[in-house]
């Protein structure tokens, strides 16, 4: 498979491109800066240079030509104010929906955050921050030419994965290593039998895999 995934130097998209491309998939990975070009080789990803706050509907579409999946792992990132919360984390997103349409991609994988809502009340930054990604996951939601799966991780760790996660509709809070985030997901780009499902993410008791399927068709 050629998957696609938007906010390629992220820290969960490199950790998805490493296993990806250890499975032998084709990744590519969408970047901004090319100074991170070497860095997603380095994980066996292809660097695209595409810029998903400026570009247009057609250049991101002519990117995922013969993709057979993306996944949107971009973020505005944690020091960012609430204009690119809504410019990144949903306008993007969208964008990204809009483009896998138009290029006939229909899978597409959603890295949400638990808690996204678009009606979250609040005036800070991170409330802000849920709302953009509860608005996003909802334009997703409702597109019948996309094959969504909405993966919402509790808080995210760089504590070393450990392959054993709770995976279900509603999980309740806590910690996740974004080293099994990116295993939920290489897992889940495996199994189409998710699609159409929103998914809490949080460490646990069930290997990845099992985990995955046991949610697959519900």
């Amino acid at each position: 498979m050629r998957i696609v995934i938007a906010g390629g130097h992220g820290q969960i998209a490199l950790r998805l491109e490493r296993l990806l491309a250890a499975r032998g998939e084709e990744a590519a990975g969408t970047i901004r800066n090319s100074a991170h070009e070497a860095d997603l080789r380095d994980a066996g990803a292809e660097p695209v240079l595409c810029d998903l706050e400026s570009a247009s509907v057609d250049e991101v579409a002519r990117h995922l030509e013969g993709a057979h999946a993306v996944v949107f792992a971009a973020g505005a990132g944690p020091g960012s104010g609430v204009d690119r919360k809504n410019t990144v984390d949903r306008d993007a997103a969208i964008l990204l929906a809009d483009a896998a349409e138009r290029a006939g991609v229909r899978r597409y994988v959603m890295v949400s955050s638990m808690g996204s809502d678009p009606d979250h009340p609040g005036d800070e930054v991170f409330d802000a921050y849920l709302r953009a990604k509860g608005e996003a996951d909802a334009s997703v939601r409702g597109r019948a030419a996309l094959d969504w799966t909405i993966l919402r991780p509790g808080m995210l760790t760089d504590d070393a994965g450990t392959g054993l996660v709770r995976l279900e509709a509603s999980t309740g809070r806590g910690p996740i290593p974004r080293d099994d985030v990116a295993a939920v997901l290489a897992e889940l780009l495996e199994t189409p039998a998710t699609a159409g499902l929103t998914l809490e993410l949080v460490s646990g008791s069930t290997p990845v895999s099992v985990a995955v399927k046991s949610v697959a068709g519900n």
